[in-house]
């Protein structure tokens, strides 16, 4: 069976996340946008937690179902902030097999410290510690780095992160077997790091709107949905079918920069200003495409043999608006959405299936047509992402002709 997984989530009690997150909007949305199983997220904060025993009912094989039969797997988020060779910061998902599991993680990050403060709770646990101590309690706990190459929290990231797993995880390296591709990444830029792990990637989700939900997902061949056989296929890659990506520029740390300045730039423009915003002298934020440089084993176009497909696209409303010359929330995106949803039920299949011929035959406009088919070939130009910035999609030439 394929299942498409976004196993990233925060609850309402995370910070700068919808007050109105829970678990039904999510079901709702995620069966709009064509998910299949979603993480339950922050599971360790005890209100979030009351939220999910309230509305989710686990069965044999460690998936949390709710009164609808959609599926949950218990997930959570933790951020890291240690001094190893240096000050680091680093974000961990962890999956849980089952609620009495769930329980004694939760014990265990409650000794470290307060977990009633933020749904993405921090600790000052070197990472190795933490994975050591929640493998003690089970092997099948699984820990993956979260947006591996993000500047502030990513393993790699440019401002606190680590050259390789090997230096952050030292002998519980062996017990990481993902990395999370974040949003300013993809995986032609990871295979160059030579790191003998699956990729998976994932959202992020601080809200349960289409256009944050499942914009990045990992897409699973299972011969049943099981939380072991999803684990199996994080290990092995045996059942790991594909990942769903946004093109790295339309992250908000592709290039690097200064938000505060209205600055950015590539790599070799950043090299020669010695790293230096031309504004106002401060040290601009190293994005991923430079760590990447800085950290890569093989060239560009490198390609492992293991290599998993993947797609790039642009989330939808993203394209309506630009279609449209509108905001992503507006009534008029929405309308459109809608619209297009009732004609092919997810979003992912109009991003990723449905024909143009079929998309003009149910009056899509051809400007938004046309845009849907670009994304669906990664061929829009997109003004990169930078310090916490997301990136912009450009309406290309022909397009701007149709107004």
């Amino acid at each position: 069976m394929k299942v498409i997984a976004d196993l990233q989530i925060h609850s309402k009690h995370a910070r700068a996340t919808s007050k109105d997150l829970s678990i039904e909007n999510l079901e709702k949305y995620a069966r709009i946008k064509g998910i299949t199983l979603l993480g339950t997220g922050d599971f360790q904060h005890p209100l979030h937690r009351k939220h999910i025993d309230e509305n989710l009912v686990e069965n044999n094989n460690g998936i949390l179902k709710t009164s609808a039969g959609f599926p949950f797997i218990w997930q959570t988020e933790v951020s890291l902030m240690f001094s190893q060779n240096g000050r680091r910061a680093v974000h961990l998902l962890i999956f849980s097999p089952n609620t009495k599991t769930a329980n004694k993680i939760t014990e265990y990050l409650a000794s470290k410290g307060r977990l009633d403060y933020d749904g993405r709770p921090i600790f000052g646990i070197p990472a190795h510690q933490l994975v050591k101590d929640l493998k003690s309690i089970t092997d099948l706990i699984e820990i993956v780095p979260a947006h591996c190459m993000t500047p502030f929290f990513g393993l790699f990231g440019s401002k606190s992160g680590f050259n390789s797993i090997k230096e952050c995880f030292l002998e519980q390296s062996h017990h990481i077997h993902a990395i999370e591709s974040g949003m300013s990444a993809d995986p032609p830029m990871l295979w160059r790091l030579k790191e003998s792990v699956n990729i998976v990637s994932f959202s992020d989700a601080h809200s349960f709107w289409p256009w944050r939900l499942g914009r990045e997902a990992t897409i699973f061949e299972l011969p049943e949905l099981t939380y072991e056989n999803i684990i199996k296929a994080i290990r092995t890659g045996d059942g790991l079918q594909s990942t769903i990506e946004t093109p790295p520029d339309y992250g908000k740390y592709h290039y690097d920069g200064h938000r505060n300045c209205n600055f950015s730039c590539s790599p070799e423009e950043t090299k020669k200003l010695n790293d230096l915003c031309p504004i106002c002298r401060t040290k601009l934020t190293i994005g991923v495409e430079y760590r990447i440089e800085e950290l890569a084993k093989e060239p560009e176009n490198y390609t492992p043999k293991n290599s998993k497909p993947f797609y790039e696209l642009i989330p939808l409303h993203e394209l309506i608006a630009l279609a449209y010359s509108t905001s992503l929330n507006s009534q008029k995106a929405w309308s459109v959405y809608n619209s297009l949803i009732e004609k092919f039920q997810t979003e992912l299949n109009i991003l990723l299936q449905v024909s143009k011929q079929d998309l003009l035959a149910k009056d899509t406009s051809p400007v938004l047509t046309d845009l849907i088919l670009l994304s669906r070939k990664n061929k829009l130009k997109i003004k990169p992402g930078y310090d916490g910035t997301y990136g912009v999609v450009q309406l290309p030439e022909k397009q701007k002709k149709l107004f």
